[in-house]
């Protein structure tokens, strides 16, 4: 099988459970990167979604012995607004789930999300972040890290180069502007 495969085999359960659970979620990170470019392998897959404590015990339960997620860990991520992760043992795809802080700029990547097809066969029908929504949200990790991760700078410079005019600089710079990374972006898109 291949990464991609792997990829899809692993988040496949995780977005049936969030839509039986009707909860909002898209795929982001650098999968979204990697979808609309910025191709780099990774193991992982981070998940943006509207998870709430009523959602906890019902999408933990939807999972079998091929995923290892624990209950109290999903239940403090929600209540702090973080983060939790989820592991498919087959393949040891790891399954990165962030709640969203629903922020303004949040609900708007959430709206923003488009669906699209990941993989071939397997494939599977899956909201992405917007080419937008992935720049500014690499460049909020970028300055979390202080600035030290050539990974996401690196991913951010390939989105701009691969899109360059088709992007939407109005949304960036007030998105960028809310999240406190203007100047990142101001570099960023600095001819």
């Amino acid at each position: 099988m291949s990464e991609t495969d792997d990829m899809v085999d692993a988040l496949a359960p995780v977005i049936t459970a969030f839509q039986t659970l009707g909860v909002g979620h898209y795929v982001g990170g650098s999968v979204a990167s990697s979808f609309h470019g910025a191709a780099r392998s990774t193991m992982d897959v981070d998940v943006v979604c509207n998870l709430k404590e009523e959602h906890v015990s019902p999408f933990v339960e939807s999972f079998d012995s091929n995923f290892y997620i624990a209950i109290a860990t999903v239940l403090d991520a929600v209540r702090r607004k973080s983060c939790f992760n989820l592991i498919h043992l087959p393949t040891s795809f790891k399954i990165d789930i962030f709640i969203s802080r629903q922020r303004p700029v949040d609900v708007e990547a959430m709206r923003r999300a488009q669906m699209q097809v990941l993989g071939d066969d397997p494939s599977l029908n899956v909201a992405i972040a917007s080419v937008e929504d992935s720049i500014v949200s690499k460049l909020e990790w970028y300055r979390l890290a202080d600035e030290t991760s050539d990974r996401q700078w690196d991913d951010v410079t390939r989105l701009v180069q691969l899109h360059g005019d088709a992007l939407d600089v109005d949304y960036l710079e007030n998105a960028s502007q809310s999240v406190g990374v203007a100047d990142l972006l101001t570099r960023l898109l600095a001819p």
